[in-house]
């Protein structure tokens, strides 16, 4: 996932423990390479 995003593993293992928050361009790579929407992936805490 990390090789087809260009990001490190780190940056990737980072957004899963909640301890980074990907820019608007990674999430929606992420989203499309997932084949959802960025709001199934990621939200605002309330």
């Amino acid at each position: 996932m990390a090789n087809k995003l260009g990001v490190s593993r780190q940056t990737i293992i980072a957004i899963e423990n909640d301890k980074y928050n990907p820019t608007l361009e990674l999430a929606m790579k992420i989203a499309r390479l997932l084949n959802l929407h960025v709001d199934e992936i990621f939200f605002l805490d309330e």
